[in-house]
């Protein structure tokens, strides 16, 4: 089941008490949920192969209209919208620096129904890095890429600690890696952008349609609930697109398939929308 549907599962459960008045705005609890999965994937930092940050302090700017509305609920819908924030995270492998914060807004600019999100990232006080900055990019020394160059030994050798005067040098290692043994085998990280917003494939599948059902959601008059499957074969291998029975089939690379083996760039096409496909090593 996909994270917006668990999220207005979840809201459903309060529509009947003092949450029945949300539904009447017009901006949408779940259009929001979309928008907070947008920006995470927007902003998403990688700081090495196990870890990429997400912001993890949210602003939704509402129009007079639809802040009034909603601001009588902002405690509980802010809560809802973090847990939604939280599980999206976990589907797709993102960490936060600090706790997880959505607040609404005013904003006088804004028409009735329109919405915009800011974002940051906020480090909690035990992550701060000393006299570090708390705005986005910041992190522990230890969290990401490497912070300051190592001093080098006598002669400039790049070792640390320096080797001792007259020490023996340190044993050479195989083309391939360790001693005589091969280095671990890279991971290859794979995503799809749409519409210039990127969504990593985790689990080794991501199915694509217009249903909130669906692991990447495309909102497009022209694609099925459920229109097609980017599936990987086990131990890392290839990555396939298989049509789940659409109405309109899906186009990869310029041909009309029903299935289809893919590559860095390969183009799929469901409805009036093209997906592209990337992975890279790393």
């Amino acid at each position: 089941m996909g994270v917006l549907k668990r999220f207005e599962q979840r809201l459903e459960g309060l529509v009947n008490g003092t949450f029945a008045k949300v539904f009447k705005s017009e901006v949408q609890p779940v259009e929001i949920a979309g928008a907070l999965q947008r920006e995470c994937d927007n902003n998403a930092t990688i700081w090495n192969r196990e870890r990429t940050v997400v912001p993890n302090d949210f602003i939704v700017e509402l129009s007079a209209p639809d802040h009034d509305r909603l601001s009588p609920y902002a405690g509980q819908l802010g809560d809802e919208l973090a847990g939604m924030v939280r599980d999206y995270a976990k589907q797709q492998r993102y960490t936060f620096m600090g706790s997880i914060k959505v607040h609404l807004e005013k904003a006088e600019d804004l028409d009735t129904g329109l919405y915009r999100v800011r974002s940051r990232t906020l480090a909690s006080s035990t992550s701060q890095p000393r006299g570090g900055s708390s705005d986005r990019g910041s992190g522990p020394a230890g969290a990401g890429g490497q912070m300051g160059a190592p001093p080098t030994g006598p002669g400039g050798g790049g070792g640390y600690p320096p080797r001792p005067t007259g020490a023996p040098p340190m044993p050479s290692h195989a083309p391939g890696g360790g001693p005589g043994g091969p280095l671990p085998r890279a991971e290859t990280r794979r995503w799809v952008e749409i519409n210039g917003t990127r969504h990593q494939i985790s689990g080794g599948s991501m199915v694509l349609g217009r249903s909130t059902e669906a692991d990447v959601r495309v909102d497009d008059p022209g694609v099925s609930r459920r229109h097609c499957e980017i599936r990987v074969q086990g131990g890392g291998g290839a990555a396939n697109v298989q049509d789940l029975g659409s109405t309109n089939g899906i186009v990869v690379d310029g041909q009309h398939t029903s299935r289809a083996t893919l590559r860095d760039g390969s183009r799929i096409v469901v409805g009036s929308t093209t997906i592209i496909y990337r992975q890279a090593e790393g």
